[in-house]
């Protein structure tokens, strides 16, 4: 078996990339600096991707290029459950007035494959394609509570339970067993685990094995998410619309 060696070449562009995006935006120095690399390197990177139309250039400073909004369009239209599942994701932020939210897996980190507004939604940092810690949402939550055990260890093992706010689980026995509890009643809560304030409500999307292949969410703030509107109306609602799209899924 070939060993799994790394283009050094390949790698520096895509954290010049990714770090771009961080900053949204940057100049060759302040690359250097935070990559660590000459001045002379992260220069002939960004013009070989300015070149590729992966970047440009305005005002002395480069910007990630709108040629990734194909890519990404495409890399998104490819998941079937996309599709399906926008449509009830729409009715239900309508319906609720919160955000919605469809969530997938991809190489052990949550993707917000999909979110949309309600008319009462409040402003969150999260976006399409954006990628979090799974443990840290109640979306991320209900796919690891429906992988095996081995696979969440491993998941761990690679990126660790990062803690984002004083409420997120960093603790692997306390994720276990929360999971354990997710699986059993079908639905999650995120109670200000990611963002300060906000609470949300999860169910996964299962295929015929039983796998989440992705979850939908509702979220708001937590002086709306209260009492039986929290514990008792979302989870009855998100597990509606789950069951459809589940079905849908199996049959269109």
């Amino acid at each position: 078996m070939a060993e799994d060696v790394p283009i050094k070449a390949a790698q520096t562009s895509f954290r010049i990339i990714n770090t771009l995006r961080e900053l949204e935006g940057a100049g060759v120095s302040t690359l250097a600096e935070r990559l660590d690399k000459p001045t002379s390197t992260i220069y002939d990177h960004l013009r070989t991707l300015e070149k590729e139309a992966y970047v440009v250039k305005k005002e002395g400073k480069y910007y990630v290029g709108t040629r990734f909004l194909g890519i990404g369009e495409q890399a998104r239209s490819r998941h079937r459950v996309y599709s399906i599942a926008r449509q009830e994701l729409d009715k239900l932020a309508e319906q609720t007035g919160e955000h919605t939210n469809l969530m997938i897996e991809e190489h052990g980190k949550g993707i917000f494959l999909y979110k949309t507004r309600g008319s009462e939604a409040v402003q969150l940092d999260t976006y399409d394609g954006m990628r979090v810690p799974l443990q840290t949402t109640a979306m991320g939550k209900t796919i690891l509570a429906h992988m095996p055990r081995s696979d969440v260890e491993a998941i761990i093992d690679r990126y660790g339970l990062p803690q984002i706010t004083e409420h997120t689980i960093t603790d692997e026995s306390e994720l276990f067993d929360e999971l354990d509890q997710i699986a059993e009643r079908g639905y999650a809560f995120d109670d200000e685990e990611r963002v300060r304030g906000m609470r949300c409500v999860a169910a996964p999307i299962l295929n015929e094995q039983e796998q989440a292949v992705a979850a939908v969410s509702v979220s708001g703030p937590k002086s709306r998410l209260r009492g039986g509107e929290y514990e008792e109306d979302l989870p009855e609602r998100i597990l509606r619309v789950a069951n459809v799209i589940e079905v849908n899924l199996t049959h269109a």
